[in-house]
């Protein structure tokens, strides 16, 4: 009997010894949220990394796009002193001189085609002409006022006259319109307004 109570006082002293104490659950429970949180650390950091890794994407497709479109700025640039130079060639040769002088009037013709076929060419590569009229509205975003003038029977801020046709680039200014501007008129109303406002910085 004695050595049957001394058997059973050892394997619950074993038991003792085995079993998860107080001590041993706190542990547990605390490896269990450090790993939590490391986990939630490395799955901000992933995230994260994917969403500059996405960001870097679109900014490199975004370069390599305007890079497509815009390529060719520097040298459409050069190619409008060309079209200034055939329309002033087309401006120079009044109507009645045309009249009775074939070859006159043929090496007009050739020079007008050409100025067309090359305005073609540019907008195929998305080179568009700013043509304004006179009386629109100035627009500091694609015309540069060269001068002013005053002139009361039109709104303020009117253009008046165009020295220079300007361009643009798919939606990018190339060239601004170089234009005439009137002063001294009665304002615009709010919906001819505008940005140019009442006033007109020629030194652009």
């Amino acid at each position: 009997m004695s050595d049957e109570n001394t058997q059973n006082d050892t394997e619950n002293d074993e038991a003792g010894v085995n079993a998860p104490g107080p001590d041993g659950d706190d542990a547990a429970q605390a490896a269990e949220v450090s790993l939590a949180e490391e986990v939630a650390t490395l799955k901000d950091q992933l995230l994260r990394a994917l969403a500059e890794n996405e960001n870097f994407r679109k900014r490199a497709e975004k370069e390599r796009q305007d890079t497509a479109k815009y390529a060719v700025s520097n040298f459409a640039r050069d190619i409008l002193a060309v079209a200034d130079n055939l329309r002033r060639a087309i401006d120079s040769v009044p109507d009645e001189a045309l009249e009775g002088n074939d070859a006159l009037q043929s090496l007009a013709e050739g020079v007008d085609l050409t100025e067309r076929e090359l305005i073609t060419a540019l907008e195929r590569h998305g080179v568009t002409a700013i043509q304004p009229g006179a009386g629109d509205r100035f627009d500091p975003h694609q015309h540069q006022a060269m001068f002013e003038v005053e002139d009361p029977s039109v709104p303020a801020g009117s253009v008046i006259q165009v020295m220079q046709t300007g361009y643009m680039i798919h939606d990018r200014l190339l060239r601004a319109a170089m234009v005439g501007v009137a002063k001294g008129g009665p304002a615009r109303g709010p919906d001819e307004q505008g940005e140019a406002g009442s006033g007109v910085d020629t030194t652009a």
